[in-house]
């Protein structure tokens, strides 16, 4: 097990919970609880910069309480596979990536829509 594996397996494993979620009904739950939702509405959504580490300390206060971070995380994968940007979940691009892979593998290599997201390293 590489330092990737190890570090994601267990935010993988926990993705479990959701796997059989179809991906239309993990989008309406995030559209309705995700805590990032409420700031947009809100008009107090963070200035993005684009600096992965910067909007990922702007992000860690909305994401840390979001009750919504599995399915936010899950559809990511789902929805951009490899090809992702920003913060979901509330990982980083490269964490995001690395987790992908790892979640790739434990589903078998199953995920049409994910790798559909873009190439794979």
């Amino acid at each position: 097990m590489n330092e990737y594996e190890e570090e994601f397996s267990e935010v993988v494993a926990d993705l479990d919970q959701v796997e059989d979620v179809p991906t239309d009904d993990l989008f309406a739950v995030l559209s309705r609880d995700g805590a990032c939702m409420w700031v947009r509405t809100t008009g107090e959504e963070p200035q993005w910069t684009g600096d992965d580490r910067v909007d990922r300390a702007l992000a860690a206060p909305i994401c840390g309480g979001c009750p919504v971070r599995r399915e936010c995380l899950e559809f990511e994968f789902r929805t951009s596979g490899y090809a992702l940007s920003g913060v979901w979940g509330p990982l980083s691009e490269e964490e995001r990536r690395a987790a992908f892979v790892v979640w790739l593998d434990r589903r078998d290599g199953l995920g049409d829509e994910a790798s559909a997201g873009g190439d794979q390293p």
